[in-house]
Order: structure tokens, then C-alpha cells, then sequence
């Protein structure tokens, strides 16, 4: 079975796998939602979808580097990667193992692509549909919600020591502008580093719970900048999660928007 993933790499399946290994999260999290739990023989320490997930399924590594004598062990029939969250070096060493598919993000539209994607691979069409069409219900009904909202002026900051805010060409930026905010730093690539001093004019502040955990005690950084009630905390993963968590997403980016 001849297929393409998202980097336009051709793989050839001799058959519908049977035994994955999964090295992103929110793609782990999707194979539990298209009833293949039972077929995962590997997934990252960051893998924290569905809970207790981590104490049942093969741990082989984390998203940057893994085991690879460990996923060789588990004679995997193809093993599932990411262009942001895995290296070109880990999918050119893991190729030697299993097919390799990698997924390219940056809209929903292409998320729902991968789903789909997923659905061929593993013989689960009718579920992977089921999931696209609730994403896009989801997604159509917020748009609507929010339709008449005003945009915000936002930098939306994902690490400190060194600042680092998101910036364009991002999954995480195309969830931004879907929600109405306008990222003051979209003109920069990926994830930029700035400093505070020089932090342009925002409406709010947006703190994610991930990579780096911000908290209340964060607070105190920005004072002088904005005032305690511009900053914000934002749930990282509904931001950055490009699959089946997807037709939650929609719910909380609107009570997001209720509550600032």
C-alpha cells in the first residue's frame, strides 16, 4: 500500500500496520480516539493523553531524542513523527527501523488532512471522518460565535530565560488569528526571543501552560507593562494540539473570549 505523508515522502505499507509507535503527543492522543490504544507499542514521556496512558504503553524516548534500540525491540510497522516536534536526524535514523510517517501542521485544514491520513493507514475511515466532521461543526460554530468580537492586540509567550513568544508560520499562530487575536509578532518566524523592555503594545498578555509552565507567581514580570488583569493563562494545549483534542478546542477558545 503505496501512501504520501505530509512532506510528500512516499511509504510503502505491505499491509495495514498493526503495531505503531507514536512520537507526538497530541498524534498519540488521536490514535486512542481512532480505537487503536490497542495497537500502540511505543509513545514519548510527554504523552499524557488519555491519563494513566504512560503506565500502560512502552515509554521509547521523548519528542527530541529517543531509544532507538528499544523502539528496534518493539518491531514496529511504522512509527508516526512530526516535522516540528522530531528531528530530520531521529526520522533518518528511525527509517532504518519501520516506515516512518511525518505530519506537517500549520491549519486545521491540514490537521484534518493528517486525521484522514490516518484513517486510510489504519483502516479506521469511519471513525477519522466521524473526528474531521466534529472538528469542523466545532470550529464553524465558534467562528460564528465570535464573529462580531473585536480583535485583540496579543504576544502569546511560551518560555522564559530567554523570553520566547510565538510567532508566524505556527499552528499555534493560525489558532490565534481563528480566535480572533491579532499576534503582534506574526512577522517573525516560529518562536522568536525578545525582551521585555521591548515588547511591542498588546492588548493582553497570553501565558501558556506549556512548554515552559506559567503561573501566578510570572505575574510580577511584566510589571510596569500591564496591569495584572491583561495577563493571562491560556491552556497550551488547545493551542497547540492538532488532533482529535481539536473539537474541544473551539469550546474553551470561547469561553477564552467571554472571559477577556
Amino acid at each position: 500500500m503505496p501512501i504520501r505523508d505530509q512532506l510528500n515522502r512516499k511509504i510503502f505499507l505491505p499491509q495495514t500496520p498493526q503495531r505503531i509507535i507514536s512520537l507526538v503527543p497530541s498524534q498519540t492522543e488521536l490514535l486512542v480516539d481512532l480505537g487503536l490504544k490497542r495497537n500502540l507499542v511505543g509513545i514519548t514521556k510527554f504523552c499524557v493523553h488519555p491519563k494513566k496512558l504512560r503506565k500502560e504503553i512502552p515509554i521509547v524516548g521523548g519528542t527530541k531524542e529517543v531509544k532507538l534500540e528499544k523502539i528496534r525491540a518493539s518491531q514496529p510497522d511504522i512509527i508516526l513523527c512530526n516535522k516540528e516536534e522530531n528531528t530530520r536526524e531521529m526520522v533518518e535514523e528511525l527509517e532504518k527501523i519501520a516506515p516512518v510517517h511525518v505530519s506537517d501542521i500549520h491549519t486545521i485544514d491540514e490537521a484534518c488532512e493528517m486525521i484522514g491520513q490516518y484513517g486510510n493507514m489504519f483502516s479506521g475511515e469511519e471513525k477519522a471522518t466521524e473526528i474531521i466532521t466534529h472538528i469542523q461543526h466545532a470550529q464553524d460554530s465558534f467562528q460564528n460565535h465570535i464573529e462580531e468580537k473585536s480583535i485583540l492586540k496579543i504576544a502569546y509567550f511560551i518560555w522564559k530565560k530567554p523570553w520566547m513568544v510565538v510567532g508566524g508560520n505556527t499552528f499555534i499562530n493560525e489558532m490565534l488569528r481563528l480566535c480572533g487575536f491579532e499576534n503582534v509578532y506574526e512577522n517573525q518566524e516560529r518562536y522568536p526571543e525578545i525582551h521585555l523592555s521591548d515588547l511591542k503594545s498588546v492588548d493582553f498578555i497570553l501565558l501558556s501552560s506549556e512548554p515552559f509552565p506559567f503561573s501566578e507567581k510570572h505575574i510580577g514580570d511584566f510589571k510596569g507593562i500591564l496591569p495584572p488583569e491583561k495577563i493571562c493563562f491560556v491552556d497550551g494545549e488547545y493551542f497547540s494540539w492538532y488532533g482529535s483534542r481539536l473539537i474541544k478546542a473551539f469550546a474553551y477558545f470561547r469561553r477564552l473570549r467571554e472571559r477577556i
